[in-house]
């Protein structure tokens, strides 16, 4: 029987058809979620996908925290399912509370678009264990509220800890305090990242195929429990 991922819709999510085409091509089963509904229907995981949940209105994520879905989804992941955040989703996890940080507008205030190489710092997560450690991946960026903020002692925490799961390399497309592109829970069961893995699963249609290490990797981790 295959893995089961859950892939949230809110309103305004614009990557849930990616993300499920990811998890299918990772060959695990794409389970689409509603934003309204807090039954997870029995998933192992959940991906929750980039967009503008609500229209960003407030603060980028701080309204999807509160959905019905989001009250299981924060239940289960701290009884150990995998979680992957993806932009809107890095930013709805730290809203939630599940990720420490927050997400700020880009440095200078523009939105940008564009194919980001990434270095895996953490390959010990259920989100990048198909990755070797120092890897160089390359994965599409598009965000207007992208750049990584937290005090001093997270930051140090997270450094201290090996908490950063992925960093930029060759320039720091939004201000992210310490090019931090991803970081992850205590247990690494939960991973958020600004960048897009979903858009490069195929050399044919993504500068890369990098990102599906990320969806194959919760896999072998549903293999393993």
């Amino acid at each position: 029987m295959s893995a089961r991922i859950g892939v949230i819709t809110f309103p305004g999510t614009l990557d849930d058809g990616d993300a499920a085409r990811a998890v299918r091509y990772a060959d695990a089963e794409a389970v689409p979620l509603w934003h309204a509904d807090a039954d997870l229907r029995g998933v192992d995981g959940v991906v929750v996908p980039g967009g503008f949940s609500y229209g960003d209105y407030l603060r980028a994520g701080v309204i999807a925290r509160f959905a019905p879905v989001m009250t299981s989804v924060i239940d289960a992941a701290r009884k150990g399912m995998p979680v992957l955040g993806i932009c809107n989703g890095f930013q709805i996890l730290c809203e939630a509370g599940l990720l420490p940080g927050a997400m700020i507008r880009n440095v200078g205030l523009h939105f940008v678009c564009r194919d980001q190489w990434l270095r895996v710092d953490d390959n010990t997560t259920a989100w990048t264990s198909r990755y070797d450690k120092g890897a160089e991946i390359l994965i599409p960026l598009k965000n207007n509220d992208g750049c990584y903020m937290a005090d001093q002692s997270t930051l140090d925490m997270l450094e201290a800890e090996g908490r950063v799961a992925f960093r930029y390399v060759d320039g720091n497309p939004n201000g992210s305090r310490n090019d931090i592109a991803g970081v992850r829970s205590e247990n690494g069961r939960i991973v958020g990242l600004m960048p897009h893995p979903e858009h490069a699963i195929d050399a044919l249609t993504g500068p890369s195929d990098d990102g599906l290490g990320m969806f194959l990797s919760a896999v072998d981790a549903f293999a393993k429990a």
